[in-house]
């Protein structure tokens, strides 16, 4: 990659971090969906109590991802969760692009949607555990990888970014000034 190129994805992926920033819906939306993906990943780490909790009463819910949350920073240690939260806040910002995408060029927008199912997938499954890989049949999978998933959990963060680099603010223009398309 040349320089020039690099240049440009950089500037497209912090204006892609910026853009639901420039209102106060949108900064809502971002932090709804961000907490929303850390509840839900949190939760699924250990099913078995977290259902027993929200099945006792929907007021536990606090206390479930309060407990969750210190037990992953048991389990996987600093880096591991503030991967967790860093994956739930480029969701929040993810998704929250992708719908105003979608919103403002219509079916015409959905054309690079596709590239973030691929960071979703990869670090949900890491950051859920056994959860999602119990279900699967693959419980013993994440214990399997080194360094507790958090290789997995890069690697779905390195999509996610990779994808807010490639589309940019959902507000700019597709096509740059030199005849070549973003």
């Amino acid at each position: 990659m040349t320089g020039l190129h690099l240049e440009g994805h950089t500037e497209q992926f912090l204006a892609a971090l910026v853009y639901p920033l420039t209102s106060t819906a949108r900064t809502l939306t971002c932090g709804g969906i961000a907490t929303v993906t850390y509840t839900l990943l949190v939760l699924s780490s250990f099913p078995a109590f977290s259902m027993q909790m929200l099945a006792a009463d929907l007021w536990y819910l606090d206390d479930a991802v309060i407990a969750l949350t210190a037990n992953t920073y048991a389990t996987i240690g600093p880096v591991g969760l503030g991967l967790i939260v860093s994956y739930a806040v480029l969701t929040g910002v993810a998704v929250t692009n992708a719908v105003s995408r979608v919103t403002q060029l219509g079916r015409a927008g959905t054309s690079g949607l596709s590239s973030v199912l691929p960071g979703l997938l990869a670090s949900g499954c890491a950051s859920c555990g056994a959860g999602v890989l119990g279900l699967l049949g693959f419980a013993g999978a994440l214990a399997a990888l080194p360094f507790h998933g958090n290789l997995l959990r890069v690697g779905g963060i390195v999509l996610l970014s990779g994808y807010l680099a490639r589309t940019g603010d959902p507000q700019s223009c597709a096509v740059r000034p030199d005849g070549g398309e973003r």
